[in-house]
């Protein structure tokens, strides 16, 4: 299975491995999961960890949008982990379907990306801290976000 799923902190971050290409029957069980996750908590932290990830197949692309308008406003934070090519085009795809805040790590920053999430939920400054080798998504967002979006679509 692509997606693999973790609870930590009692539930309130979700740490989603993702591997190989995913399918649109991966989110039959991912998507229950999740909201039961936000039933339980209220908004999450996300740990998206992407390890030798192909991308998604055209259902599967589709089931992510729908699943990112619906869940617009349940998570406060990504840390996305993995290749520096994915985590550009995908935290820039995924900017203007969510509220998150999003950060990328390598993965040699995971231990950072762990920490970033479980910092104080009411520290509104420490969005816009800097740590290690991290990089903001938010400086990647200087053009429109739709047409970086078709950009980076259009490279993978």
């Amino acid at each position: 299975m692509p997606i693999q799923l973790n609870e930590e902190n009692g539930g309130k971050i979700l740490v989603v491995h993702v591997s190989g290409k995913v399918v649109k029957t991966d989110y039959e069980h991912f998507v229950p999961e999740f909201e039961r996750l936000v039933r339980q908590q209220g908004k999450l932290r996300v740990l998206f960890d992407m390890i030798d990830f192909h991308g998604w197949d055209a259902g599967a692309l589709w089931e992510d949008i729908k699943f990112d308008i619906k869940h617009f406003a349940d998570i406060e934070r990504i840390a996305m982990v993995g290749d520096k090519k994915w985590q550009q085009g995908m935290a820039t795809f995924c900017k203007p379907f969510t509220k998150a805040t999003i950060r990328c790590f390598d993965h040699a920053e995971a231990a950072e990306a762990r920490k970033w999430l479980c910092e104080s939920c009411c520290s509104k400054s420490a969005s816009s801290d800097k740590v290690g080798g991290l990089r903001e998504v938010e400086s990647l967002q200087e053009s429109d976000p739709f047409e970086q979006t078709a950009q980076r679509l259009t490279t993978f």
